[in-house]
């Protein structure tokens, strides 16, 4: 029955989306009002139809109906109730379900929010057209669950069958329940930009109002992935064990790549709305962060590549990579096409300025991407032309993006404080002068305290002029206007930019004073490993339902621990589960290496001490509470709002597309066709 009632509500969404997207389109090329207003219906159908899926997967999932086998494949009757309900996204099917629910809902609140722009149609055609796009992308991910990613085909499974549940690294940490529908969220909302963007080059309304209206769905987007990566990044550092957070895997730099063309098109979107200048560009970063969350998804989920990320493997890759080609195709195209149209008369004035350094901080994130893009896929590409397996590891990211992170900080110090038109030397010196002082101060200190290499000094210096501009800047805010200022947008910006600079300050610290040692002890032996006393108390074993569980009392320098090792049963996989004492200074962690095994008494235990881990999820917290300052609302924000959409409502009216909305009137249901001029075009809209 599952099976049936799933596919119904895929069928459904699947049947809904692409009415809706050839209802739009009729209405579009038409100027008719009626089968617009048709397809904005259609798509609260789509969601129903989606969530009806997801809501019947997620049953089949807790009442262990082995007849879907998506179930049979990842539930138990053995996996406790939380990572029961997380196994819908820990497979293929169920991760495209939860994506293609995500999406719908994304393309729901474009369809309300800009309901008045579709129907309207007359000053603006570009809402119409992102909606369209939005649907085709719809249409796209149901036609993979109605294919290749199909969750509920059927299985017959033999009499006292259970599954083998999700794979064990995704049920040993309460983070899987929040880290893969938070990138998700990031990953899909950024189709919402895309399609305006794509909108605009179709309509010809290529100016700065598609920036404005997508300018909400790109910080949420921005916001989530971002919170996204650090918790990946958490979840690393809490399940693997090796006394690390992010090692350059590629399906960690797959989110990283949309994340750094995102942050790149926030800052220039800036000096677009402010100057009108670097409209190509705008448009082509938002097209590659879309993009590239369609490539991140075709390396996470088609098995081209080995990754403790990445857990699936299936059919979908062809697909994925296809749609990715078109999608870069048809971005180029349309970019080609309005170029000439798109190339501005407005020249920048002068490099030291706001506008400059917008400009220099986009190049240097230009320059970081493709160092990671290139490294993520040569390994790929190389095995493909040449049949050889070659790895790029983290030595050549490392090497290559340092210098480049320690440019961005230095541009994030001075950007903030430079204004946006030309500024005399002894104004520059004005407004930089705090900053400097305290980054040089910040080097001083490092250096006294024993800190060596130019790397890490610079790292220490540049983050925290950074944090001395950003408090400056909010200090500034808070004096003029009163504690209201910080719900700014460039309030949560100096948030945001405080919190990446804490999370520079605690990389710098933790990656190079990283001490790290393994010692070998039998129960009630000590010794000494990192500089601390450890000692190994005793083991324990607790069963659980779904897992024996081996752990071991361990005090380092009189502080308890309890490293395990997780003996999963339906999988037959062990899987260790460090155990870390956090402090503002130093974490340190203990895994268990080896247990002992026969007559050996003795077991290996890895010993990290780490300085200012506990900071890089303080920063990524703040940079999460930025974006919910700049999105946060202004009383005087609302208001303009809602007069504003007041006023389209009424001017809506005045062209007879809302009389159904107030129960009558000449369009309201009626056969007949009234024609009514729209003053913005000149052109007829027919009702």
């Amino acid at each position: 029955m599952n099976n049936i009632l799933g596919d119904f509500g895929i069928a459904v969404a699947g049947a809904a989306t692409l009415a809706s997207v050839v209802l739009v389109l009729f209405g579009v090329v038409r100027r008719e009002v009626a089968p617009l207003r048709a397809g904005l219906r259609l798509v609260y159908a789509a969601v129903a139809g989606l969530v009806f899926a997801f809501v019947i997967l997620e049953r089949a999932l807790i009442t262990r109906d082995f007849t879907v086998r998506f179930v049979a494949e990842h539930g138990s009757s053995r996996t406790s109730p939380l990572f029961n309900f997380t196994s819908l996204w820990s497979g293929l099917e169920g991760s495209i379900l939860l994506w293609a629910v995500v999406l719908v809902g994304f393309w729901a609140v474009v369809a309300y929010r800009f309901r008045l722009k579709i129907l309207e149609l007359a000053p603006d055609s570009a809402a119409a057209w992102a909606f369209v796009i939005m649907g085709v992308v719809t249409a796209f991910f149901i036609g993979l669950l109605i294919g290749p990613a199909d969750p509920f085909s059927s299985f017959s499974p033999p009499a006292g069958y259970d599954g083998p549940g999700p794979d064990p690294l995704l049920q040993s940490n309460v983070l899987m329940a929040f880290h893969p529908p938070m990138l998700y969220l990031g990953y899909v909302g950024f189709t919402v930009p895309f399609a305006f963007a794509i909108g605009a080059l179709i309509s010809g309304r290529h100016n700065r109002q598609w920036l404005k209206d997508c300018r909400t769905f790109t910080l949420v987007a921005w916001g989530f992935l971002t919170v996204g990566i650090v918790l990946g990044a958490w979840w690393s550092y809490d399940t693997l064990g090796w006394g690390g957070y992010w090692g350059w895997d590629p399906v960690e730099n797959a989110s990283l790549l949309p994340w750094l063309c995102g942050t790149a098109f926030l800052h220039s979107a800036m000096a677009q709305e402010s100057r009108g200048i670097l409209a190509v560009w705008n448009l082509s970063l938002i097209c590659a962060a879309f993009n590239l969350t369609i490539l991140g998804t075709f390396l996470t989920r088609s098995g081209v590549l080995v990754s403790v990320h990445s857990f699936t493997e299936s059919a979908i890759g062809p697909a994925l990579l296809g749609f990715f080609g078109f999608s870069c195709a048809a971005c180029v195209g349309l970019v080609a096409w309005r170029a000439s149209s798109l190339r501005g008369s407005k020249r920048l004035q002068s490099a030291f300025n706001r506008t400059g350094s917008l400009i220099a901080n986009n190049f240097v994130f230009a320059a970081f991407t493709l160092v990671v893009l290139l490294g993520t896929m040569f390994p790929l590409v190389s095995e493909a032309v040449t049949g050889d397996q070659v790895s790029v590891g983290a030595p050549y990211f490392n090497q290559m993006t340092t210098p480049l992170g320690l440019l961005l900080l230095f541009l994030m110090a001075v950007s903030p404080m430079l204004p946006w038109g030309n500024a005399s030397s002894a104004e520059l010196n004005s407004r930089l002068q705090l900053s400097a002082w305290v980054g040089t101060a910040t080097i001083v200190i490092a250096v006294l305290a024993g800190v060596r290499g130019w790397a890490v000094l610079l790292a220490f210096g540049s983050a925290a002029a950074v944090i001395a501009t950003g408090i400056r800047r909010l200090w500034t805010a808070c004096s003029k206007r009163g504690a209201r200022g910080l719900t700014q947008r460039a309030g949560g910006g100096m948030v945001a930019h405080i919190g990446l600079a804490i999370m520079a300050l605690a990389l710098a610290a933790s990656g190079n004073f990283l001490q790290q040692d393994e010692i070998t002890l039998a129960p009630g032996d000590s010794g000494r490993a990192v500089g601390r006393e450890v000692a190994l108390v005793e083991f324990q074993e607790i069963v659980h339902s779904e897992r024996l569980e081996q752990r071991a009392v361990v005090r380092v320098d009189g502080q308890r621990l309890t490293p395990a090792v997780d003996r999963f049963i339906a999988r037959g996989r062990i899987v260790g589960n460090p155990d870390t004492a956090s402090s503002p200074l130093r974490d340190v962690q203990v895994s268990i290496v080896s247990l002992p095994e026969g007559d050996n008494a003795e077991a290996v235990l890895r010993v990290t001490v780490q300085p200012m881990v506990l900071w890089l999820w303080v920063g990524g917290g703040l940079m999460g509470a930025g974006v919910v300052l700049c999105l946060w609302p202004k009383k005087r924000g609302r208001q303009s709002r809602a007069a504003g959409e007041k006023a389209l409502r009424q001017k809506a009216l005045r062209l007879g597309v809302l009389t159904a909305e107030r129960g009558g009137g000449a369009a309201g249901g009626s056969s007949s066709e009234v024609a009514s001029e729209s003053k913005d075009t000149g052109r007829q809209v027919r009702v």
